[in-house]
């Protein structure tokens, strides 16, 4: 493949070999249609997994356990779907994402020119349903075609069954209801339980495909379908919604934005917020491009308009949906920068400006293209990631369509998540003439439509009221008041001329002798400069002698005995800085193990070497790898067991599993003469050795080091030998292991300094090496929250609205009691939320049932430290009636024993004492002795009495 498949589809990728193999041998033994049902979340890449399966199939493939399934060059695949939009666009990211398929080997069927009587071996047939239905050319005889599309088929069933495999995308759209299904026969059926026709009075018959891969993100009732048809084998592969949430392929969010009162806020209201957010795409994804060193997303506003009647083009008046876009952008479009997919397909002229109609799935690749005006044309066959924004102006309140557009518009432009701007990982939409009625029907409908569990969250909000919220670092600077000094000296009070002046502190009321009010910048930008405000004019009456007196200052103006102090309460840019430089340690709790640990300590030794943060990494795994593998060879040849094993090698009698495309195993009948074998046969099990060895050439590497010219062979057998041993294999297991953990915790704040690119990539091998795996602590500059109109203001929240500084939270009465509290400390600086189950929130793993699970504490809070600046705590306030009490406890205890640069870690218990008033006792793990408690404790019981001995109230 020409692109690195993320650990999911990989996984996915060698299971269906396996499962693939399984149903050709079914077929073969049984003669009876074998179904794969592959189930994947919108994101998954289905289309990508099942062209590296294809691939696989074509040229062989070795698994990490050494299973090896030969090549077939001679496999023949047809892919059907319902649309030739979704068919071409298939088609071509096949052709571009693998590396192995020749120029000519994927085949459009078409209707004008296909006449075969077999398939050919060898390649890629795209089929679909609107072709074949019945009154299509290629169900006909013609002068010109002597076979149908079904006496193709059922040729080639006849022919080439052990070669044949068929494909069907989206299967769940053939298929019917519940109720119904297995009932009724679709044109995609027909290839599942096999079609019965008659043609010109003649019966006829095209047999059942003999194996089927059904592909799709909700496959309930393909599945169901399969069950309820006789004599049909079923094996099911699902991925996960987690899988894909992980990976960061999609969207975290989709928002739907909608007017409370239309008649107020109406569509063109909603097409100025629409082009609005848009703007803001377009600068935050420059700003983070730019950054990174990323090429530039250029953001697409998508448009819908209505369509026309009695001959309009469009029921929306275009010229003034562009005229307000081009107002609110403050620049006329250039040519090219809007374009249009009208089933028209002419050019349009607009406002002196010419709109060109382009292809749904050209927009993609066409980053010229800023603005897309569409009807209905956009539902199917159309991935576009830089679809940010979009507008419509439908008025039909169509639910099932809106979610088949925004099924299309959750991928990420980056295929990755943002770390630092949560802005950049959502989508927006805005729908004027819907409600909060037919929004929620939208959630579902696309719920539905692209699996139950579609892997991001869906919520809608009023123009009015939005829901959701950005908090940032980069927030205004505020005014302090703080009492004056009295020992400082007046400037303006002791200039000379000034009768005040003369007037000490004592003698003069602190009315008359405070400072004007100056009032707070209104749009100050980040640690940008408060706006200058000039002071109110005073006009000073002149006395009859002509001497003018002293200016009378507004008393409106007279603070009460304070002072102004025009510099920010906290640096919230400088304390996210100090955090983030720190790496501190977090986790991600995953429900398996994508890799074992030699792959992923590999994966970390590239990382770090080819970011320069230990440049030795991969020589020093090379090195210690290659030599536990001589250290093996050099004591079977103390022992003298090196020649017996060697004998057995050559002779092919190790234990090394290799299947034909049947996944029938080899070994027992390939060779009739086993006293020697070929040079390719050895290459084989090298090839195997190597897979076991984590695919990164050792075999090549260790006979660079210890090639023996007289035995050339030697080296190819001391690795398969090697490789063979599951002892050995196991000491290389745990050596990863070992190492990988070495590597973490020695590089991990190095890692947390390098670019968002050498941290995700960090983030990714540590989170497919292990169910809880380590990783790094960061908070992004900006979220976008979910806030609570309810809530209280907070002035003191580390993030917080960019135009005021204010962060509205919805506390319970713990929790607002207990920030209450931290807040009168006199080293307290600030606080944050910890959400629960957010991508870069501090996670900790702990143990419920036998079970791993993730622990979100509720507090980080940031104080002063003259020696180091800042120290960070954790603060988890929970109820001791909680089954998971002890649990948690035992989390936090754990996470203060391995990171240790943490100020307090505390649980927190609220108690009523003997005055009737209720206070927090705090239990900290940062405390040894504490800690070593919390650790051997076994019951909420014990718990509660460590409380009472080692708690502490503050």
């Amino acid at each position: 493949m020409k692109v690195n498949l993320i650990s999911f589809q990989d996984k996915a990728v060698k299971d269906l070999r396996v499962d693939i193999a399984d149903a050709l041998d079914n077929y073969r033994r049984r003669k009876k249609t074998q179904v794969v049902s592959l189930q994947a979340p919108t994101g998954a890449g289905k289309t990508i997994i099942a062209a590296g399966l294809i691939e696989d199939i074509y040229f062989g493939s070795t698994l990490a356990d050494g299973t090896t399934f030969d090549e077939q060059p001679e496999a023949i695949f047809v892919w059907l779907s319902d649309s030739p939009e979704l068919n071409a666009q298939s088609k071509q990211k096949i052709e571009l994402k693998t590396s192995k398929l020749r120029f000519g080997q994927c085949v459009t069927i078409a209707e004008d020119s296909f006449d075969m009587e077999m398939l050919e071996d060898g390649h890629i047939y795209f089929l679909n349903t609107q072709k074949i239905s019945r009154n299509g050319k290629l169900t006909q005889h013609a002068d010109d075609r002597q076979y149908t599309i079904w006496e193709t088929l059922d040729n080639t069933i006849q022919n080439k069954a052990d070669r044949l495999y068929f494909i069907i995308d989206e299967a769940h759209r053939g298929a019917k209801s519940k109720r119904e299904a297995g009932t009724d026969t679709t044109i995609m059926q027909r290839f599942i339980k096999g079609y019965e026709y008659t043609e010109n009075g003649i019966k006829r018959k095209m047999h059942a495909m003999p194996v089927i891969l059904g592909i799709s993100a909700t496959s309930e009732r393909f599945n169901t379908l399969v069950g309820n048809t006789t004599n049909v084998g079923l094996q099911k592969y699902v991925i996960t919604a987690d899988d894909v949430r992980s990976s960061g392929l999609l969207k975290d969010r989709i928002v739907i934005t909608y007017p409370e009162d239309p008649e107020k806020n109406n569509d063109i209201v909603l097409l100025e917020a629409a082009v609005e957010e848009w703007l803001k795409k377009c600068k935050r994804w420059y700003q983070y491009t730019s950054e990174q060193h990323y090429a530039n997303v250029d953001p697409v506003l998508v448009v819908q308009v209505c369509q026309g009647h009695n001959g309009a083009l469009s029921d929306t008046n275009l010229e003034d949906v562009l005229a307000k876009m081009e107002e609110k952008v403050g620049t006329p479009f250039k040519h090219g920068e809007v374009a249009h997919c009208f089933g028209e397909g002419t050019t349009l002229e607009l406002n002196g400006l010419t709109i060109p109609h382009v292809k749904a799935s050209e927009i993609a690749d066409d980053h010229k293209i800023k603005v897309v005006f569409f009807k209905e044309a956009l539902s199917t066959g159309w991935d576009c990631p830089r679809a940010e924004t979009m507008m419509s102006f439908a008025v039909r309140n169509d639910p099932t369509y809106i979610a088949q557009l925004l099924g299309r518009m959750v991928r990420t432009p980056l295929q990755m998540r943002v770390m630092r701007d949560e802005f950049l990982n959502d989508v927006k939409l805005y729908l004027p003439h819907f409600n909060k009625d037919t929004v929620k029907k939208v959630v579902e409908e696309l719920q539905s439509n692209e699996g139950g569990e579609i892997p991001t969250e869906i919520n809608g909000e009023s123009l009015e009221e939005p829901t959701y919220v950005t908090w940032t670092v980069h927030t205004p600077r505020h005014a302090r008041q703080v009492e004056p000094d009295p020992n400082q000296i007046d400037l303006f009070n002791h200039m000379p001329g000034n009768s005040v002046a003369a007037t000490t502190p004592a003698d003069t009321p602190a009315a008359e002798t405070a400072p004007p009010q100056v009032p707070a910048a209104s749009n100050s930008t980040g640690t940008g400069a408060p706006e200058y405000i000039p002071p109110k004019s005073v006009t000073a009456p002149v006395p009859s002698g002509g001497q003018q007196s002293a200016p009378t200052i507004p008393t409106e103006h007279i603070l009460q005995g304070k002072q102004l102090e025009m510099i920010p309460e906290f640096d919230r840019v400088e304390i996210i800085d100090f955090i983030n430089a720190k790496g501190y340690l977090n986790y991600l709790v995953r429900q398996d193990r994508i890799n074992d640990y030699l792959k992923s300590l590999l994966d970390l030794a590239t990382l770090l070497t080819h970011n320069v943060i230990y440049q030795n990494a991969r020589d020093e795994v090379i090195d210690d790898i290659v030599g536990l593998i001589r250290s093996y060879i050099e004591e079977l040849h103390r022992t003298g067991r090196y020649d017996a094993l060697a004998d057995q090698v050559l002779q092919f009698k190790l234990s090394v599993q290799v299947f034909d495309p049947f996944g029938k195993a080899l070994q027992e009948n390939y060779f009739n003469d086993f006293t020697l074998m070929s040079e390719t046969d050895l290459d084989r099990q090298v090839r195997n050795a190597d897979a076991r060895l984590g695919r990164y050439g050792f075999p090549n590497i260790y006979g660079s080091r210890y090639f023996d010219e007289e035995n050339p062979n030697a080296h190819k057998i001391d690795c398969v030998l090697f490789a063979a041993d599951e002892l050995c294999r196991a000491k290389l297991g745990e050596y990863a292991k070992n190492k990988l953990r070495e590597f973490s915790g020695k590089y991990r704040v190095a890692v947390a300094n390098k670019s968002d690119a050498c941290k995700r990539k960090y983030r990714e091998i540590m989170a497919d090496s292990a169910v809880v795996s380590e990783q790094i602590f960061a908070i992004p500059e900006n979220i976008y929250v979910k806030e609570d109109p309810d809530g209280k203001e907070y002035e003191n929240h580390l993030l917080a609205a960019p135009d005021t500084g204010i962060a509205r939270i919805k506390l319970n009465g713990w929790e607002a009691d207990l920030i209450d509290e931290e807040a009168r400390r006199s080293d307290f600086v600030c606080w944050l939320r910890n959400p629960a189950k957010v991508s870069w929130a501090l996670c900790l793993p702990y143990d419920i049932n036998n079970e791993k699970k993730s622990f979100y504490p509720d507090f980080l809070i940031v104080r002063s430290d003259p020696a180091v600046d800042y120290v960070v705590d954790i603060l988890e306030p929970h109820g001791n009636q909680y089954a998971d009490n002890l649990p948690k406890a035992k989390a936090l205890a754990a996470y203060a024993k391995a990171e240790e640069r943490i100020g307090r870690i505390q649980l927190i218990h609220k108690i009523t004492d003997a005055g009737n008033k209720s206070r927090f006792v705090r239990l900290d793990l940062t405390d040894i002795s504490v800690r070593d408690k919390v650790l051997r404790a076994v019951s909420n019981e014990e718990l509660d009495h460590i409380f009472e001995t080692d708690g502490s109230f503050e």
